[in-house]
């Protein structure tokens, strides 16, 4: 019955004289509370229940359903994502002594972790993570679940110490306790165990040097120790002593404490696919050796000290994501990423390097994300671009390119793009034996991921800098030219991109008038063309652009009316259209009617002081006509005023456009 919106009474009351009842599948519909007098012993005896994401209610915290106490005979209970309270239900375990797979994740249990009196041989897989246990693991965890195969406690605020017995367990295959609380060092068998596949240990506050025992982790697959205190010099681990892993497919070290230079070794893992050492202290140039990966799709050495050149034999690679982001990586930008198919994600954003945008970029034919924000690049944008026909994210601000937008850029598609995210297989626990069980089980709602590491991109966009993964990042399109030296006109032709969701033209030297063609971008959230030099009246039809969230055409030479406060427009302030002094509108306080220009002189006086004008002006002219001497003093002092009021108007003019320089 899953995938309704049935209620159903915590009791299952409805079901209880159904005596042959032997699985119960009833994911993601709502349970309701009963009175608490109501109690029923119901007649089944269960082998597999599936209950997750049926109570939706934050608000709503209650204790497990009560037929559950009545259960003997249960192989796979999946009670995740119900917001279920109190401490870990030991008694499911003690009663169950044929149950394999408990699955509890994302409920509200609390305190330290409980554990069964009594050992349960059957038992594979627990997951217990995206809970509110505290405390330490216990030191006999491994005790009660003999032939445990998959172990999750992740984000809990579990602390102190890894248990050393964890690193004897003969069949744990997958470990993941990350993002808890936990400190002190990594057991080292628990790394060279040949039983373990993956080992996450993620988001904790675990230290010391871990280096020479990962060349020794001849069984584990996929190895993460990303946010954690690990420090230590790579470069100087003696491998002489080490057989290199041919195991290991993913290595995430991201945010610890490492430093030196990069390792050379690192090309010996021949078999790596992913390798992230970002947010480390690493200096020097990127090893040559690196190269030697050629089965490497991802690859993230952001957020270092790096400098020199990118080695231009990463065009042998068949690598999907790089990130090089945050460095002092120098030089033009090189021949290294020419003629790579496979090429998905290049992030080299905040580096230094120089020249210009190479005509060969339109070989990367795979090309979705292109970040090159905060370099020297210089030279204009160019139409090769436009032949990229999977990119649909670009970021080549602060920058100073210059020239004028390409219009082919309106045929970009920016379709959505599966490829920018890394994917990895999604696995059903299986039930050992035959039967019923065996079958309905798999029919579950529970999986658990073969890998980690996710690809995430940041992008400014509704004036934030913001970050995108998952799901999200599929469907994400932008185009960000802001700080640059760009002049001409915004090309009508990027009306046609009817899937971006954000557009940045600002800080630039644009003219000419805001295209009305911007009126087609029913996807857009965020517009901005403030400091430009753009003249005309706002385009009313921009009010259709239901989706927009931040819109700025400030400081311009926009004139006229803004456009009526309606739908989102209705939401934009004063700071959206400031700067513009020939804009008029109700949220400017400046009205624009005519009849209500300015003035506090009657017309009396005006016809008044027009004829005394009059007079002033004849009886100078006289006086010039007769005395030469002072026709002379006149015209000198007209002539300094002129002068006087030239350099006034430059001075305006250098101090306005040093005002809306991009900072």
């Amino acid at each position: 019955i899953s995938g309704n919106h049935f209620q159903i009474p915590l009791s299952f009351a409805p079901f209880a004289n159904l005596s042959n009842l032997k699985a119960l599948l009833s994911n993601e519909n709502k349970m309701v509370t009963e009175p608490s007098f109501y109690t029923s012993i119901p007649k089944f005896q269960l082998e597999v229940i599936s209950l997750p994401k049926c109570i939706t209610s934050q608000q709503l915290s209650c204790k497990l359903p009560t037929f559950l106490y009545y259960q003997y005979d249960l192989r796979y209970v999946d009670l995740s994502h119900n917001n279920f309270s109190g401490t870990v239900p030991t008694w499911l375990l003690e009663n169950n002594t044929k149950l394999e797979d408990l699955i509890l994740k994302g409920n509200s249990f609390t305190g330290p972790l409980s554990l069964p009196s009594a050992p349960n041989s059957k038992v594979s897989l627990i997951d217990i993570s995206q809970n509110k246990l505290q405390g330490q693991i216990p030191a006999n965890v491994c005790s009660p679940f003999p032939h445990l195969s998959l172990l999750f406690l992740s984000k809990n605020a579990f602390e102190g110490d890894i248990p050393p017995c964890l690193s004897g367990m003969k069949d744990l295959s997958i470990l993941d306790l990350s993002n808890n609380q936990l400190s002190g060092r990594v057991p080292e068998e628990l790394i060279t165990k040949n039983s373990l596949t993956i080992l996450r240990l993620s988001n904790n506050n675990l230290s010391g040097h871990v280096l020479p025992v990962i060349l020794n982790a001849n069984g584990l697959s996929k190895l993460y120790l990303d946010g954690n205190n690990f420090s230590g010099e790579m470069a100087n681990v003696d491998v002489s002593i080490s057989e290199f892993p041919t195991s290991l497919r993913e290595i995430n070290l991201r945010n610890n404490k490492f430093y030196g230079n990069l390792p050379r070794w690192m090309g010996n893992v021949s078999f790596l696919e992913r390798l992230a050492l970002s947010q480390n202290g690493f200096e020097g140039s990127i090893p040559m050796e690196f190269c030697n990966l050629n089965r490497l799709e991802f690859l993230d050495l952001s957020e270092n000290n790096l400098f020199g050149s990118i080695p231009s034999c990463f065009n042998t690679l068949n690598i999907k994501h790089v990130h090089l982001h945050g460095s002092r990586l120098s030089g033009p930008l090189p021949i290294a990423f020419y003629n790579i198919s496979s090429l998905v994600t290049l992030d080299l954003r905040g580096n230094n390097l120089t020249g210009s945008i190479p005509k060969w970029i339109g070989t990367l034919s795979s090309l979705s994300v292109l970040l090159l924000k905060d370099n020297h690049f210089h030279g204009e944008v160019p139409v090769q671009l436009c032949k990229l026909d999977s990119l649909n994210i670009i970021d080549l601000s602060q920058n100073m390119f210059s020239g004028i937008i390409p219009s082919c850029l309106g045929n970009l598609t920016l379709s959505t793009e599966t490829n920018k995210i890394l994917t990895d297989s999604k696995i059903r626990p299986r039930l050992t034996g035959d039967g019923l069980a065996k079958t309905l089980g798999a029919l579950g709602n529970y999986y658990y991921p073969e890998g980690y590491l996710e690809e995430v991109i940041e992008f400014t966009t509704k004036s934030g800098f913001l970050s995108y993964e998952g799901n999200i990042l599929i469907y994400m399109t932008g185009i960000d030219l802001s700080c640059n030296n760009l002049t001409g006109h915004i090309p009508p032709e990027l009306g046609n991109l009817s899937e971006i969701y954000s557009l940045n033209l600002s800080h630039n030297k644009l003219t000419g008038v805001i295209p009305s063609s911007l009126a087609k971008l029913h996807q857009i959230e965020s517009l901005d063309l403030s400091y430009n030099n753009l003249s005309g009246e706002i385009p009313n039809q921009l009010v259709e652009l239901n989706s927009l969230e931040v819109f700025s055409v400030a400081y311009n030479n926009l004139s006229g009316s803004i456009p009526e406060p309606k739908a989102q427009f209705g939401t934009f302030i004063e700071n959206s259209y400031e700067g513009n002094l020939f804009l008029c509108g109700a949220i400017l306080h400046k009205s624009c009617s005519k009849t209500d220009s300015p003035s506090t002189i009657s017309t009396v006086s005006e016809d008044k002081g027009e004829d005394g004008l009059i007079v002033v002006l004849l009886t100078i002219f006289v006086v010039l006509y007769i005395n030469p001497y002072w026709r002379r003093v006149w015209f000198s002092l007209i002539g300094k005023c002129i002068t006087t009021c030239r350099y006034s108007n430059v001075g305006n003019f250098l101090t306005y456009h040093i005002f809306k320089q991009c900072v």
